[in-house]
């Protein structure tokens, strides 16, 4: 369940996919905190408090996370939360471009709650975080 004042973490290096996001969460509205990372290392960063970020605080309700990611991959992103007993049980939505079933197998291998392809329109785009948060509503 997310409420209304539940901080949600996208993680995503895309200009354009990040002012989409937001548009979408608007349009549904949904004014939930929404904190936003560029690569998995600022993401990891901003969860645990490190590498000069300010700690996430509450920890996120809800992570939606890129696979294509500079730095550090949406996978390895996944190992890593995973393997850290603080931050493993974290909520994460895989939100990506990839449509391979290797990407889709390996994120399901780090227990994540989804895989959604990102659509190509905005309308699509919009019905599909209606979908994913009303999962989460």
């Amino acid at each position: 369940m997310l409420n209304k004042d539940e901080i949600i973490l996208l993680i995503e290096d895309d200009r354009v996919d990040i002012m989409t996001v937001q548009r979408a969460l608007q349009k549904n509205k949904i004014s939930n905190p929404l904190h936003i990372a560029r690569t998995g290392l600022e993401a990891l960063s901003m969860l645990r408090g490190d590498n000069g970020f300010e700690k996430i605080s509450p920890p996120p309700a809800l992570i939606l996370l890129d696979l294509n990611l500079p730095k550090m991959s949406g996978i390895e992103f996944l190992r890593e939360l995973r393997s850290d007993p603080e931050l493993k049980e974290q909520h994460i939505i895989v939100l990506t471009s990839s449509d391979e079933p290797k990407d889709r197998a390996a994120a399901f291998e780090y227990d994540v709650d989804d895989y959604i392809v990102k659509p190509h329109s905005f309308n699509e785009f919009t019905r599909a975080m209606a979908t994913i948060l009303a999962f989460w509503d």
